[in-house]
């Protein structure tokens, strides 16, 4: 079976299986997703949920972080782990979102790349979600999950974002990005992977070989 074949295939069986499934980040606006994004780096998103739900009521602005006290800012996101360069890169983004886009989320791959902390995958998150633009949102379960389906060979998030571009349709790209995020919390875990309940399993080549 061809890569897109397979990929339209899992769709059709993740539609179903997946309903509701979507950023999985509570915000309000641009501004929370960038931040809640941001902190979700080597975090769940559940865990950064319950941080989140007190840090939108203290700052509420990009002038609020631009002007936090570091150490402060440090405090209120420390369970989210690597407290410190995430509190430096916020602040830092968010000074640099003031002095370069008059405090609003930029709305294009290229001047989200130009802000601390925002890599590719975080630009998609918000360009996505936020502006309904097509983007391959990939993060440890997008990874791990395209690898094992057989849809890259990379563990290189940038060339897994390419390789997923060329096989999943454009409209398609965030909710494929969804849909396996979902599945991998689900059933494809990272150690035990549940391959004998897996509906995709006839479209993984991991999971077929495992269970042969």
């Amino acid at each position: 079976m061809k890569k897109k074949e397979k990929v339209n295939a899992i769709l059709k069986e993740m539609a179903a299986l997946y309903p509701d499934a979507g950023c999985s980040l509570d915000f309000s606006n641009a501004l929370e997703l960038l931040v809640a994004t941001q902190l979700a780096a080597q975090c769940t998103d559940a865990r950064v949920n319950i941080v989140t739900k007190d840090l939108f009521r203290k700052y509420r602005t990009v002038a609020d972080y631009a002007g936090a006290d570091l150490s402060e800012l440090e405090e209120d996101i420390k369970p989210t782990g690597f407290f410190r360069n995430k509190a430096r890169n916020i602040k830092e983004c968010c000074i640099k979102l003031i002095m370069d886009y008059n405090g609003k989320v930029p709305d294009t791959m290229e001047e989200l790349l130009t802000l601390p902390g925002v890599g590719r995958k975080t630009a998609n998150v918000i360009l996505s979600t936020i502006y309904g633009k097509p983007g391959i949102i990939v993060d440890t379960h997008c990874s791990r999950l395209a690898r094992r389906i057989g849809l890259t060979n990379s563990e290189n998030p940038n060339i897994i974002e390419k390789d997923l571009m060329k096989v999943v349709p454009k409209d398609q790209w965030a909710m494929f990005s969804h849909y396996l995020v979902f599945h991998g919390r689900n059933v494809c875990h990272a150690r035990k992977p549940k391959c004998e309940i897996c509906t995709i399993l006839a479209y993984c080549d991991y999971g077929k070989k495992k269970i042969k």
